[in-house]
């Protein structure tokens, strides 16, 4: 029993390193070969070393495990649609995600099976390694989601330093491609997630797609509502020749004033979310400490009294 637990614990591990580095360092090898003479520089050195590592890595032997399991067109899309959406872009992220959705089934499974025999229900018995299973198989989907929403949030809360920084570039007289690429060299230490979209802006643009249609794709991507107005915003001031840096301003503004009613909301319900954990936590142990003492005294003295009298 130990040497399952090391194991299944192994795996989880294994899982959680994994997607950190594919969160973190996995950046489209196509794009990459295609504009590898171009000026890419915007996009992070330590890409091409940890490519040239990760050939002999844990999903080698992953991939083929996700290849066995039949996919249809539409899953894919959508899949890979919010691999987008959290940061993933590798070639081989799809079949590497399906093959972490097979091996954890299979591990949970089988812990399934060797503690049922602890279970004394044959229901039971049944449905915990079947539950189990189900559990591994869903697990990906739920991180992978919440590393979606959760890269989406950053995107959101960058948004105005990008706005500010994309005025200032426009001031100083760069025009709109080049004021993206300066605000995605310049926020890339800071503001990773919008940085790394924004130089992918700049590579479509580059590769030869035109600027309405990389704009949204950017909004496509990140499938922020924000990032979407906001692009909305560019292909309109593009389209009609108006002021840039007056339609960015007011962008910003505008982000800014949500982010402080956002934040005037969450502080308004923290009054009503306190209210259970001060009744059913804070309450009795205030009645503990404040009233207990005296009810001590109150049993140890009044009550042998009252038997006394009778």
């Amino acid at each position: 029993m130990p040497i399952v637990l090391c194991f299944l614990l192994f795996v989880m591990i294994g899982g959680a390193i994994s997607f950190f580095g594919y969160r973190h360092y996995v950046k489209p090898a196509r794009l990459l070969d295609q504009l590898s003479t171009s000026n890419s520089d915007v996009l992070p050195t330590r890409l091409t070393s940890f490519e040239k590592k990760s050939k002999f890595s844990f999903t080698q032997w992953l991939e083929p495990i996700g290849n066995l399991l039949p996919i249809s067109p539409q899953d894919t899309a959508l899949l890979k649609q919010e691999m987008t959406g959290a940061g993933l872009r590798s070639r081989t992220a799809i079949p590497v995600f399906y093959g972490t959705k097979i091996l954890l089934t299979v591990c949970f499974l089988l812990g399934g099976l060797l503690v049922r025999h602890r279970i004394e229900k044959p229901v039971l018995k049944i449905l915990l390694p079947v539950g189990a299973g189900g559990i591994g198989y869903m697990l990906p989907g739920v991180v992978l989601g919440r590393l979606v929403k959760r890269r989406r949030e950053r995107i959101r809360l960058s948004l105005p330093d990008v706005l500010d920084l994309l005025v200032v570039c426009t001031e100083a007289g760069c025009g709109l491609d080049q004021a993206i690429l300066n605000v995605s060299r310049e926020l890339k230490s800071v503001h990773p997630a919008v940085a790394e979209e924004l130089a992918f802006v700049n590579m479509e643009i580059m590769a030869g797609k035109s600027r309405a249609e990389a704009l949204r794709n950017f909004g496509r991507r990140t499938g922020e509502d924000e990032v979407k107005k906001l692009t909305g915003v560019l292909i309109q001031t593009d389209r009609f020749g108006t002021s840039i840096s007056d339609a960015l301003r007011t962008q910003s503004d505008f982000l800014r004033i949500r982010r402080r009613q956002d934040a005037e909301e969450r502080a308004g319900k923290v009054g009503v979310k306190l209210v259970f954990p001060i009744f059913f936590f804070c309450l009795p142990s205030l009645m503990v400490v404040t009233a207990g003492p005296g009810m001590l005294q109150l049993f140890n003295h009044l009550l042998p009294a009252m038997n006394g009298a009778k």
